[in-house]
Parts: structure tokens; C-alpha cells; sequence
């Protein structure tokens, strides 16, 4: 028998480090060559790592939430064979990655203090000749993190069946194992927390006390998102325009082309008539179709559109992109954010279909409210909203009469773009939603 050592790949792209984002094994597992080890997370993507052989496993190095190098050991299995390590040498930790050095920024008395943040504390260095010391289940931090909301808990039959008779939601319970995995110890330590059980609601009525504070490592997609949102809103002077549409007539062509397609033609909802609206009025601005790159003082300013779809999935808002939106007809439009739409959900988008938008597009459908103030997607200057459709009674000709009416929210950047700019873009668009007979003629 022999040991094999699994390392981080050169996952490419110049990248340097990943994020440890969700074991998929346990110590003593027997795992199968190509089985999944871990998900971790670059800049550009979460990729599965997958293992090259088959083995059982020994080790496991980094918890979720913690950055790997790329050469650093993650698993040490026992295999079949020599392995790759020679017996009685050690096998070297993980060395803990060397933080990046904060860009110099310009003092300002007037800028708000930053924000506290906890880093994980690097690991010791190991010391020869001894072996990195093996991670157990019973020292690993909860990973309860890394479980979606609307995920299965991971936890052996005995476990639920336990759960299921103390009428335990295993949803609930924090789990220490890889990936979140729930043991008999995590029920214990539920319990003791003040988690109640099936016999003490049956005596216990009426509105009840809750206790606890449930820890949640910000990691993986989640840390992400958290780390764009706060560069945009501190990088970007927003700028916010509201104007209210009436979508009386466009309701009524769309409703008439879903009720008229073909079989082997999608279902029209609001966004392919948006980015029909959006490329024809761009041409006439082109500082709003950009990307600003703020450090080098540079506005690009796209000829082709390219149309980021915010779009909701289990782990968080991902933004893959239509690109030339400027080539597509309503119905290819409504196919092609259909297609990255799922891909995104999924987690199957490439890294093309999740990069280069020039101006993104965000909607909560249904849930769309009244008015929104939209986060810019960096280093884009412009970000559309389209709320809810509600029927509202206006004044038409000296009449009340009832109409589809919503209101369309949009931020600009005002580094970028004049307010007037922004205005008027909105009314062109705006002017194009209401007679939607002009977004099918040249």
C-alpha cells in the first residue's frame, strides 16, 4: 500500500489560489477514481475536483471558507501501489496564501470607516519530520454554511431515523461533518442548545421564547457577490432615474404573440422587448453602453451590446450575459436568456456566458414592487429595472381609465454619465415600450 497525495491544479487563467467551498468526503472514506473530492472557487468559476485514482482516504487539508494554493495538498489517500509519496517522507502543509497588499487609496476625511473583517488565522508551518496532523470530523468547524436553503441535509439513515422520532427538522440543525453532514453528536448539541423535540411540543402550548444565534461563514458564491456589491457601492457614484411606463399595448402584443407561436417558440415574457428597446436607443448613447476601468481612467465604449441577465439561483445572484443582443430578434432574444438563465441556476455556465455584459438588465418579475434602486454591475455604468406591472387608473384625453402601468427604475453612474444623458436615454426607452410597433422597424 502506498499514499497518494491529491494537490490543487493550475485550474488556469493565471490563477494563483482557489476557495475551499464544499467537501463531498469524509475521513475514511473508500472513494472510486473520478469520484468528486471538493468544490473550490476562483475568480471565474466553482470547479469540482475530481480524484485521479482510487483510494481511501487519510487526510483532508482546509476547511470551507479558506483559500488554498495552487500545489497545496487538499486529500492523502492510501492507495493500491507506490502512490507519489516515498515512505517515511512527510508530507508538507498547505502553505497559507500571502494576503493581497490593499490598493493605495487617496485619504479623505470624509470617508466612512471601513468595515471589520475576520480572517481565518493561517495555518502553523509544519514541522519536519512530522506529517501535517489529520483533519477529524470532531475538529472541523460547523459547515452548515455551505448547505443551500432548499438543499437535502446530509446525515447517515440512523441519524434521520433518530431526528424523525424526536421530531428534529434536520434542516435546522448545524451539521460539523464535510459539507455540513449531520451526526448523533450534532443532534446532541441541537438539543442542548434549546432545540425543542415532538414530546415537548405536545405539552407545551401557546407562543414560545426562541434562543440561539446561528453562525453563518460567509463563503464561496455568497463572499463573492458580498465583495462586488460592496466594490460597486463603493467605487460607483449612483445616480438613480425612475420614470413610469405605460405597458397597455405591449401587454396586449404579447399576450397575442404567446397565443399565436409556434410549438418550437419560447414564451414571451417583458425582458426580450427590454433589450429590443435597449439596442436601438444605444447606438444614440454610447457612454451608457461602457465599461469604465476606474484605475486606468479609461471609459470603453462598446459598439456590440452585450446584456447581463441578473438572475436569482440557489447560491446567489450570478449575472450571465446575452451577448450581441444587437443581432437577435424577440423570439432568439427570449431562447437565449432562457439558455444562460439555466445554465446559471444550474452552475453550467462558462466563464464567456457569466462575463463581458456592457449594461445589465435586473427584474424580480412578479415581485418587481413599486421602485427599486439597482446596484451598477462594476465596471458597467448603467443598470435597468423593470418593477411590476399593475393596473392603475390615469388620465387619458380627460378620462380615467385603467391601464398596465410600471414603473422603470435605473442607476447610472455619474462619473460617466450626466443626469440629463440619463433622462433622456429613459424617455427614448420608454417612448419604445409604449408603441411597440417602433422596436420591429428600422
Amino acid at each position: 500500500m502506498g499514499t497518494y497525495v491529491f494537490k490543487l491544479p493550475d485550474v488556469g487563467e493565471g490563477t494563483a489560489e482557489a476557495e475551499i467551498v464544499a467537501w463531498h468526503v469524509k475521513i475514511g472514506d473508500t472513494i472510486k477514481e473520478d469520484q468528486n473530492l471538493v468544490d473550490v472557487m476562483t475568480d471565474k468559476a466553482t470547479v469540482e475536483m475530481t480524484s485521479p485514482v482510487s483510494g481511501k482516504v487519510l487526510r483532508m487539508h482546509g476547511e470551507p471558507g479558506e483559500m488554498a494554493p495552487v500545489g497545496a495538498p487538499l486529500v492523502e489517500l492510501e492507495v493500491e501501489g507506490a502512490g507519489n509519496v516515498k515512505e517515511g517522507a512527510a508530507v508538507p502543509a498547505p502553505k497559507p496564501a500571502e494576503p493581497k497588499k490593499p490598493e493605495a487609496k487617496p485619504e479623505s476625511k470624509a470617508e466612512a470607516p471601513k468595515p471589520e473583517v475576520h480572517a481565518a488565522a493561517p495555518a502553523k508551518k509544519a514541522e519536519a519530520p512530522k506529517a501535517a496532523p489529520a483533519t477529524t470530523p470532531a475538529t472541523r468547524s460547523p459547515a452548515f454554511a455551505t448547505r443551500a436553503a432548499d438543499a437535502k441535509p446530509l446525515a447517515s439513515p440512523a441519524v434521520r431515523q433518530r431526528a424523525h422520532e424526536m421530531g428534529i427538522a434536520l434542516q435546522y440543525v448545524p451539521g460539523t461533518g464535510p459539507a455540513g453532514r449531520i451526526g448523533h453528536a450534532d443532534l446532541d448539541a441541537y438539543i442542548a442548545s434549546g432545540g425543542k423535540n415532538a414530546a415537548m411540543r405536545g405539552v407545551v402550548s401557546g407562543p414560545q421564547k426562541r434562543d440561539g444565534i446561528a453562525e453563518i461563514k460567509v463563503i464561496g458564491l455568497r463572499r463573492k457577490i458580498a465583495e462586488k456589491m460592496q466594490d460597486a457601492k463603493r467605487r460607483i457614484p449612483h445616480f438613480p432615474y425612475v420614470e413610469e411606463v405605460d405597458m397597455t399595448e405591449l401587454e396586449s402584443l404579447r399576450a397575442h404573440l404567446n397565443k399565436t407561436k409556434r410549438k418550437d417558440q419560447p414564451k414571451l415574457t417583458v425582458l426580450p422587448f427590454f433589450m429590443r428597446a435597449l439596442v436601438k436607443v444605444l447606438p444614440d448613447y454610447p457612454q451608457i453602453n461602457a465599461r469604465f476601468d476606474d484605475d486606468a481612467g479609461v471609459v470603453h465604449r462598446h459598439a456590440p451590446v452585450h446584456i447581463g441577465i441578473a438572475t436569482q439561483t440557489a447560491n446567489g445572484l450570478i449575472v450571465p450575459v446575452v451577448h450581441h443582443a444587437e443581432a437577435l430578434d424577440v423570439w432568439q432574444s427570449a431562447l437565449e436568456v432562457a439558455r444562460v438563465s439555466t445554465a446559471a441556476r444550474e452552475n453550467k455556465a462558462t466563464k464567456d456566458e457569466l462575463s463581458g455584459s456592457t449594461i445589465t438588465i435586473t427584474s424580480l418579475g412578479p415581485l418587481g414592487g413599486v421602485v427599486t434602486t439597482p446596484v451598477i454591475n462594476h465596471p458597467e455604468v448603467a443598470i435597468i429595472g423593470p418593477n411590476a406591472i399593475i393596473d392603475r387608473p390615469v388620465v387619458r384625453d380627460g378620462a380615467i381609465v385603467v391601464r398596465k402601468m410600471m414603473n422603470l427604475s435605473s442607476s447610472f453612474d455619474h462619473r460617466v454619465v450626466d443626469g440629463y444623458d440619463a433622462a433622456e436615454f429613459i424617455q427614448r426607452v420608454k417612448a419604445l415600450l409604449e408603441h411597440p410597433a417602433l422596436l420591429f422597424m428600422e
